[in-house]
């Protein structure tokens, strides 16, 4: 069988970039466009990125972890890489868009792999008005601020905010206040993955926020639109026993 052509893409951290280097000389350098694969040789947050031009290309990313937690990445070694991406098992994740309006009236888009978040710009604290498929759920969030997670990213900041961890094939989106004072007891919702999730910044003058998509930031934002676009598909891939599954259903057992 044909060795797989693959692209990589590294870090900053000195780390990343000696690691590209040895794998280039191994494995040769493909443009992203021309590659079967693509390699993302850092942490997660440099997996999000990577995602992102795998948005544009299609092709599939495996991930060596170069970083700290590395959640989305595969353990770090030099050898062998073009049979454990031969043998990897894939997951396959749609991002969340985001359509933000500001005070001023503009509006910006973006795309996010993990989470739509709103946050207080200030010390004041955000009341935001959250509406599912156009109907009010609950009229007044009073919190630090709230988010939407995908499956993929139900591990990330929607796990610290104690939001639930999502099977990857879940179908469901997580809803989750961070640092909610009323109503104090809520502690988010799940819904389905099609859910068009709308959020409107109360007193945005008074009490500004900001709306983030992964780590895209609109700042004044008035109202925000969230929805999964299932048009846009990207594929890791993951060193066999090793799935992204197997990884959500481990973290949900704390080890």
């Amino acid at each position: 069988m044909a060795r797989r052509s693959l692209s990589f893409h590294a870090s900053a951290r000195p780390k990343a970039q000696a690691t590209a280097e040895e794998f280039k000389k191994r494995y040769g350098d493909a443009p992203p466009e021309e590659a079967d694969v693509l390699v993302a040789i850092g942490g997660d947050g440099f997996m999000l990125e990577t995602l992102r031009i795998a948005m544009k290309t299609g092709k599939p990313v495996y991930g060596v972890n170069c970083g700290t937690v590395g959640f989305l990445m595969n353990a770090f070694d030099l050898d062998g890489l073009d049979k454990r991406i031969e043998e990897a098992e894939s997951a396959t994740i749609h991002p969340l868009a985001m359509t933000a309006t500001r005070i001023d009236g503009g509006v910006e888009s973006a795309l996010a792999i993990n989470e739509i978040s709103l946050f207080r710009q200030t010390r004041q604290s955000a009341r935001v008005r959250i509406s599912v498929n156009g109907k009010v759920r609950m009229e007044s969030l009073i919190c630090d601020g709230v988010l939407l997670a995908t499956p993929a990213g139900s591990t990330a900041y929607n796990l610290s905010a104690h939001g639930p961890i999502l099977p990857i094939d879940a179908h469901l989106l997580a809803l989750t206040p961070i640092s909610a004072f009323r109503p104090r007891r809520w502690r988010g919702a799940l819904l389905p993955c099609d859910a068009v999730v709308g959020f409107e910044a109360l007193e945005p003058e008074l009490r500004p926020v900001s709306a983030v998509a992964d780590n895209i930031e609109v700042r004044n934002v008035r109202a925000v639109e969230a929805r999964e676009d299932a048009s846009i598909s990207m594929t890791l891939l993951f060193d066999k026993g090793q799935s992204l599954e197997e990884r959500i259903l481990r973290e949900q057992f704390d080890y």
